[in-house]
């Protein structure tokens, strides 16, 4: 019962949009009407400018551990987990927002420094360095993202495989929601910042 409650709590915490929120209370627009239609840090950055992005990503990124620990109250690791995928699930398909959400890189980065802080760190300074270089957001939130099931097995010790599994679903998460941005990416034409 306990789990299921986490669950629930971390998918309505997920549909807290910092993107909408902010672009309505302070710009009284919809992010969604702009650039790629989506409600994410990104976006917010083309529509807004950088300062209200790095906003965004850090109201995004605390929600995510804010799950990630009331899970973790509520049910222990098992409970950190179920949470932890949850809140980005929240966040992805949104149902007050008619499923229309972000992407959940920083809602995952926020789960994944409760979880692991270090590592994940250490995966997200190479993501940030990879998307500044190339000026490709994507291409930096796909490696970073996906740096981290490798880094779980080369740092965590003993072996987790719970924790393996739960990075694999998270990870899995962030490559459908980028699939068009792979497309683009594959045939060079995913936009630059």
């Amino acid at each position: 019962m306990k789990l299921i409650l986490a669950a629930i709590i971390a998918y309505l915490i997920g549909n807290i949009s910092f993107s909408l929120l902010i672009g309505k209370l302070f710009f009284k627009k919809d992010v969604r009407n702009y650039g790629s239609g989506n409600a994410g840090t990104t976006n917010m950055i083309r529509a807004f400018g950088a300062k209200i992005g790095v906003i965004t990503f850090i109201g995004d990124a605390l929600k995510g551990m804010l799950a990630a620990y009331i899970g973790k109250l509520l049910g222990g690791m098992d409970g950190c987990y179920i949470a932890g995928i949850m809140v980005i699930v929240g966040h992805n398909w949104p149902v007050f927002m008619k499923f229309k959400g972000g992407k959940g890189v920083a809602t995952t980065v926020g789960v994944m420094l409760y979880v692991l802080p270090i590592p994940t760190f250490i995966c997200f300074v190479i993501g940030v360095s990879i998307a500044f270089f190339t000026r490709i957001v994507s291409i930096g939130s796909l490696i970073g993202v996906g740096l981290s099931p490798i880094a779980i097995l080369l740092f965590v010790r003993p072996f987790d495989v719970k924790l393996l599994i739960f990075s694999a679903i998270y990870t899995a998460m962030c490559l459908f929601k980028h699939r068009g941005n792979i497309v683009r990416l594959i045939h060079k034409e995913e936009r630059k910042l």
